[in-house]
């Protein structure tokens, strides 16, 4: 069980570094105020209404206004990643230093005793003597 959390952390972590690291962009094209298109890492198709710049040289040119627009989301992602490692001042080390010697030194291995009799089988039993003596546990 603790091998699969284990395993099941690590992969999670990786996916977590990878989505982070990684960018893309979300392109849209609305028609209007209507949603035609939506597609990520690539550019939208557009809605066949094409968007021409008129031209200035006409003297009686009234502005349009195009009813298609295109949007661009750009989601960046983190560039570079590096290992922070902070230094200890003396007091932390100090404190690091006597939690790990006392916590080290809270479990202590008991010797090990040596058992006389493990080499002897316990003698059959012929009657039962708490049945003889009539002695009960309650």
């Amino acid at each position: 069980m603790k091998k699969a959390f284990h395993n099941i952390t690590s992969v999670a972590m990786a996916l977590l570094v990878l989505f982070s690291t990684s960018s893309f962009t979300v392109d849209k094209h609305f028609c209007g105020s209507m949603l035609v298109d939506m597609a990520i890492f690539s550019e939208a198709e557009s809605c066949g209404m094409e968007m021409h710049e008129h031209s200035d040289t006409t003297e009686d040119s009234v502005e349009q206004e195009f009813c298609c627009e295109n949007q661009k989301i750009a989601i960046e992602g983190q560039d570079e990643l590096k290992a922070s490692r902070n230094s200890l001042d003396f007091d932390q080390q100090l404190f690091l230093a006597t939690f790990t010697y006392s916590y080290i030194n809270l479990f202590e291995v008991l010797p090990l005793q040596a058992v006389p009799n493990k080499d002897y089988t316990p003698p059959l039993l012929v009657r039962d003597v708490q049945l003889l003596d009539q002695v009960f546990l309650i």
